[in-house]
């Protein structure tokens, strides 16, 4: 049995960034926004040693000028998926990522655009882990981002799924970009997101099927007035 073993990137997120609990609506001044402040705090610790490694490879690199690109990043990837630039989307996430973004996106349209953001892109979270051996080093940044943002999935049937494309929502997202770090021909790629375990679940998505008609001869008429349309049967579930 042979496994294909891609060494461009990490296969999952190394020491993944916990969102603290009512992010975006909590106030600083708060005793749970205090809290959270402290936690953050002693967290950042790891997140600066992990800076200083990643600017000896690319000294380019800080963490008040990254999240604009890392913004930047993402709203490229996202409208080449849109519309399906299979070349350029892989220039801007990695090979785990890629997969999860076009899973089940065949049969689909997808209209989605950014309007703004409702606070500054910010970095939360940076490590720097090492993979196959040591001095491998990839990094990885976390970033938050508050924005305004439209998105509709239309079925094969032209039919809508998910969403609008009139209404924009409030989104929170903590988004991972990652970078291998020894290869001099390396770039930043959107590597995956964060989910939370506090987030609200998403909206269920609307699914086209087909109602079976009557079985007609060449010469009848399908008269829709006066069929009904069949109930399914009741079915007894046993454990």
């Amino acid at each position: 049995m042979e496994r294909v073993i891609n060494i461009t990137c990490t296969a999952g997120i190394f020491d993944p960034y916990i969102p603290p609990e009512g992010d975006a609506r909590l106030s600083t001044l708060s005793k749970e926004g205090l809290r959270q402040r402290t936690e953050q705090l002693k967290q950042s610790a790891g997140s600066q040693l992990a800076v200083r490694k990643i600017k000896d490879h690319d000294p380019d690199f800080n963490t008040k000028g990254f999240p604009a690109r890392a913004q930047e990043i993402f709203i490229e990837a996202h409208a080449n998926l849109t519309s399906f630039n299979k070349e350029n989307l892989h220039n801007l996430v990695t090979e785990r990522c890629y997969p999860e973004m076009v899973r089940g996106n065949r049969y689909k349209t997808l209209r989605w655009s950014f309007l703004e953001s409702l606070e500054p892109p910010r970095v939360v979270h940076v490590r720097c882990p090492d993979m196959v051996s040591k001095g491998n080093l990839y990094g990885q940044v976390t970033v938050r981002m508050h924005s305004k943002q439209t998105l509709a999935i239309y079925d094969r049937f032209r039919r809508l799924m998910y969403g609008s494309e009139a209404v924009p929502r409030d989104v929170l997202e903590y988004v991972v970009f990652e970078r291998h770090l020894v290869s001099p021909y390396s770039r930043w790629r959107m590597h995956g997101k964060i989910v939370p375990a506090w987030a609200p679940p998403k909206d269920p998505i609307i699914k086209t099927i087909m109602i079976p008609g009557p079985q007609l001869k060449p010469w009848e008429e399908f008269e829709e007035s006066n069929y009904e349309v069949p109930k399914p049967k009741a079915v007894q579930w046993h454990k």
